[in-house]
């Protein structure tokens, strides 16, 4: 008889749950990775939301932060459920549709779109593996097929706090001149300016982290149309 030992083990069976996820991450229901109930909590059209924090931009969200939406957020972001980017991205890229159907967003004739993922502490994106955020921008653009490009452009500094637990002023200082843009012209995502920009995330709390992302990208030139998240909380 073999004996695999406990952390092999362990490995083996996320690796399983990569390919073949036991539950739904939405709802938990075994035997599927995203049920069709929960992708259809997801197809609700977008709407606008007002975060204390005004990033000077309209906010849409797929829903409040509950639900499937919820429980998708949490298991992309810390049980390391890749394969949510799939719904995730999938719904992100039919919001996006949806406001252009709605002439919030331009239509893809003026010009491709550029989904830019919010940016996350460099600890937090090791800890979870890389960014679900840009994971599922990354699938809305291949979904939509009309030329939209991904640029992973924002980053924090070092001495980013964790917001969990800070008021909202805090999590204003906490940001203040913190997010930085880079390789708005690079050899992946090609030049990004003078694209419509539009702010990709999973939740939206506050508003401190979209108010200055959007400052960030908006002292660089890019017109930052509006900010587009999974879930509002």
């Amino acid at each position: 008889m073999v004996v695999v030992g406990g952390g092999h083990t362990d490995r083996v069976r996320a690796l399983l749950d990569l390919v073949l996820p036991a539950e739904c991450g939405g709802c938990g229901r075994p035997g599927n990775g995203w049920c069709d109930r929960c992708r259809c909590a997801l197809a609700d059209v977008p709407v606008a939301v007002c975060p204390r924090v005004d990033p000077g931009v309209p906010v849409w969200a797929l829903g409040p932060y509950s639900g499937p939406r919820r429980s998708a957020v949490i298991a992309a972001k810390e049980r390391g459920r890749r394969d949510l980017a799939d719904p995730l991205g999938l719904a992100l890229a039919h919001a996006v549709e949806t406001l252009r159907r709605w002439s919030e967003l331009a239509p893809p004739r003026r010009g491709p779109l550029c989904l830019v993922p919010a940016p996350t502490r460099p600890r937090a994106a090791r800890r979870r593996g890389g960014d679900p955020v840009l994971r599922s921008a990354r699938v809305a653009a291949g979904v939509l097929r009309d030329g939209t490009r991904v640029a992973p452009i924002l980053s924090m500094r070092r001495g980013v706090r964790d917001s969990v637990g800070l008021s909202v002023t805090q999590r204003q200082e906490n940001l203040a001149g913190r997010i930085t843009v880079s390789g708005v012209a690079q050899p992946r995502t090609g030049d990004v300016s003078g694209l419509e920009v539009v702010l990709v995330d999973d939740v939206v709390t506050t508003g401190a982290t979209a108010a200055e992302s959007v400052r960030a990208l908006a002292t660089t030139g890019l017109c930052v149309a509006g900010v587009l998240v999974v879930a509002a909380a």
